[in-house]
């Protein structure tokens, strides 16, 4: 029989965040008398650990999906995808191209190397391409002096035959807090503005924050680019995921496989980090850090015990973390847990007691996990 811990992937959580997310965008335009914005759906890193297969069912509505691996690209394709497809780091070398051509990819083009590429190709049709400006994150990107001669050369590109569309991309570094992104959207706009092409500036916490800035009009296409939050996650440290009508679309659960009596003064765990202050049971679960769960979650993390809450005490191990049974005294082995998601904690809550995001759990889900699709 395989160890009791196991990952469920909500194909109807995915639709209904993409849903909730399509609303918020059409009320925004609504508002500002404007036409909404396609969406771009995420799914890169192995659609944020829920797996291509499953992303790709649960944003059938979506505009088109965005991702960096061309091998998923493919697998979107092969499950049936014939939107757009958007590859967000685009090509790393030529011989990358005759699948971009074969499987029709849209693509990021961040340097100067990849025009070079794109003017020796030899394709069948043209590739619509996303130019990228670096409005000041420094990651990628044209620099604001540089663009504007990289984008003469795309629509030289563009009357050879070899670049359909030209799109306008940057990506902003601090949506999700105070700083926001009203810097870098000047800097984008002093850039830009006076080139045609679609648009593409918002990323999850843009999109949910300042959605106005995606806003269309007749002249001028916008697309999106939520990822996390298509997920059931925040991308916000001071609101969840649940404020803006999101549902996790990934539980993480087990089971406990042991019990033990502490009396005050044990200690459990690697480094005996706790000690019981009075006697307590604790229970053992199926999951540690080679599943994916962070070793550096602390004592106090919340866990959901038969829908209960409790917490995580002492230092998580590489395939068991010792949970506190003192709030539900009938537990006992084969009693089920959930880490995070429907039953039980957010990922969010789980990250931020752990000191990270909950991007990084979801992403770092384990190969040796089983994932179930529910629908």
């Amino acid at each position: 029989m395989p160890r009791p811990v196991s990952a469920t992937v909500s194909v109807s959580a995915l639709a209904h965040n993409l849903a909730a997310v399509r609303r918020h965008l059409d009320q925004t335009a609504a508002a500002a008398s404007g036409l909404p914005p396609s969406i771009w759906a995420v799914i890169k890193a192995n659609a944020y650990g829920h797996g291509i297969e499953q992303a790709v069912a649960g944003f059938s509505k979506a505009q088109g999906l965005a991702m960096l691996d061309l091998d998923e690209a493919v697998r979107c394709r092969e499950a049936g995808w014939g939107g757009p497809i958007l590859l967000l780091e685009g090509f790393f070398n030529p011989s990358d191209l005759d699948l971009v051509d074969r499987y029709h990819l849209s693509i990021t083009v961040h340097q100067r190397e990849q025009l070079d590429m794109l003017a020796r190709a030899r394709l069948s049709r043209r590739v619509d391409i996303m130019l990228k400006l670096n409005s000041g994150m420094n990651r990628l990107g044209f620099s604001p002096a540089a663009y504007p001669a990289a984008h003469e050369r795309a629509q030289l590109l563009q009357q050879q035959g070899t670049v359909g569309s030209i799109g306008k991309m940057t990506h902003f570094a601090c949506a999700d807090g105070p700083q926001g992104v009203s810097e870098q959207m000047a800097v984008f706009n002093s850039v830009t503005h006076k080139l045609p092409g679609p648009v593409s500036v918002c990323n999850s916490a843009a999109t949910l924050r300042f959605a106005e800035i995606a806003v269309a009009s007749e002249n001028q296409a916008h697309w999106v680019r939520p990822g996390i939050c298509l997920y059931g996650a925040s991308p916000f440290a001071d609101a969840d995921a649940a404020s803006f009508g999101l549902k996790p679309a990934m539980s993480l659960r087990s089971e406990i496989i042991a019990v033990q009596e502490l009396k005050a003064g044990d200690s459990v765990g690697y480094g005996a980090l706790f000690r019981a202050d009075r006697p307590m049971r604790v229970g053992i679960v199926a999951c540690g850090y080679a599943d994916g769960y962070p070793r550096h979650a602390a004592t106090g993390t919340p866990v959901a015990v038969a829908g209960i809450r409790t917490r995580l005490v002492g230092r998580v191990s590489m395939d068991m973390l010792i949970v506190d049974l003192d709030p539900i005294p009938a537990a006992g082995v084969g009693t089920p847990v959930s880490l995070w998601g429907e039953d039980g904690p957010s990922v969010d809550e789980v990250a931020l007691a752990a000191g990270t995001i909950g991007y990084e759990l979801l992403c770092a889900l384990a190969p040796r996990v089983p994932v179930t699709r529910d629908a």
